[in-house]
């Protein structure tokens, strides 16, 4: 492999991650994927939680080696003037600084957009909080449980006659980091055209509305609400999971008119493709209940497995619904190395998953998972990127600013 190849995409981009649990951190995660230098930050007395969230393995939190993989990681107190004055020092040679503070917080440690700007004009700030940094819900806490209910997920998950439902992750963190990490990468190429950095403001609730659909027009336009269906989309037909003879539920998507003809194929009969009730889009999905009753008939023939191979055969997307055993054991993440084995100094051998999205030439690459020892890195920052004297760099610990 040449020199070219081996370089990271993002080698060279310095940021600085000021944020805690998830959306700032997820995003910092991100970018140290594809080879940008991340410097953790947390103060000196108190740690990020997410070092002990999750399951726990010889007392190691099993979440944290997976978020912080590929960063450095220092302490300093923010609190601090001194403190304040060294984050200033690092912004000098940043590209990016990361904080999901609530609106506000920055401002009052004296570490604004406009402060720090005035440093490095080429400064991006990535400012991600529940409601933005304007608008009169601003300075609410908002974690990515509040974005999701607000943003109009929460209402429409679960099933009609129960209470709104949460997606088994943190979703809206999660979306709010994707949207944030895109931002950025927008902003430093448009840095390369006019030579300035800026603030990408990205809200929780925000990050939730856009992958909403068609959920506002639907009400504004047709006059409707959309609320909680279960595991069907309403006017979406065959689009469900559907129950197996040996007690499992497998998952099948043919709404398209070309998929519902070979999903009929596949179940031996070849008669529904062409009956007014589902002959078209619309009539299936005025008429899904009577389509998903006649589809798990059949399902509930056969085993889940001959099931899938018949509609594999005749290319109707359909698949199991995987637990964590069956990721592990299936030989396609195995392939395309969706689970990573990581050397950690504790634990040995930490799987994690692998880097989305793959790039043919300059992939990304886990070098290592998140530092065990909170502050890890001071020496090597302190000293190598800020010049301290070993004198000066004890006496920043003695004082508690690291």
């Amino acid at each position: 492999m040449s020199e070219n190849q081996e370089r990271l995409p993002l080698e060279g981009v310095r940021v600085l991650e000021l944020g805690t649990l998830l959306a700032g951190p997820f995003s910092g995660r991100l970018f140290a994927d594809f080879g940008a230098e991340v410097i953790k930050v947390e103060p000196p007395d108190k740690e990020d939680p997410m070092r002990s969230w999750g399951k726990e393995k010889d007392g190691v939190g099993l979440w944290w080696p997976i978020q912080s993989r590929n960063k450095k990681s220092i302490t300093l107190n923010l609190r601090k003037e001194k403190g304040q004055q060294l984050l200033k020092e690092m912004v000098k040679d940043a590209d990016i600084i990361i904080e999901n503070f609530r609106p506000g917080t920055m401002e009052k440690w004296n570490l604004s957009y406009e402060t720090l700007s005035e440093i490095n004009p080429k400064l991006i700030m990535m400012r991600t909080s529940g409601f933005g940094q304007t608008g009169p819900y601003k300075h609410r806490a908002g974690f990515g449980s509040v974005g999701e209910a607000i943003g109009g997920l929460r209402n429409i998950t679960g099933f009609p006659d129960r209470a709104p439902a949460r997606i088994g992750i943190s979703i809206g963190d999660t979306l709010a980091a994707l949207f944030a990490t895109i931002g950025c990468l927008v902003a430093l190429h448009e840095r390369e055209q006019s030579g300035k950095g800026q603030v990408v403001d990205t809200a929780l609730y925000e990050s939730v509305f856009s992958v909403m659909e068609s959920l506002i027009p639907d009400y504004l336009l047709a006059g409707y609400v959309r609320e909680r269906m279960g595991n069907i989309l309403p006017g979406v037909a065959p689009s469900n999971i559907y129950f197996t003879q040996d007690e499992t539920y497998i998952v099948i998507g043919a709404n398209a008119d070309g998929v519902f003809r070979r999903l009929c194929e596949a179940m031996d009969q070849p008669e529904l493709a062409d009956d007014e009730r589902f002959a078209t889009h619309h009539a299936r999905g005025r008429n899904m209940k009577e389509l998903d009753l006649l589809i798990e008939e059949w399902t509930k023939s056969l085993p889940a497995k001959e099931a899938l191979e018949k509609l594999e055969e005749k290319g109707v997307p359909s698949g199991m619904i995987y637990t964590a055993k069956e990721i592990v054991e299936d030989p396609h993440y195995q392939e395309r190395e969706m689970i990573l084995k990581v050397d950690h100094p504790q634990l040995g051998e930490f799987p994690m998953p692998g880097i989305v999205p793959k790039l043919s030439r300059t992939p990304g690459k886990v070098k290592q998972p998140g530092a065990e020892k909170l502050g890890k890195h001071n020496e090597e920052v302190y000293r190598r990127l800020l010049g301290f004297s070993e004198k000066d760099f004890e006496e920043l610990k003695a004082t508690n600013i690291i």
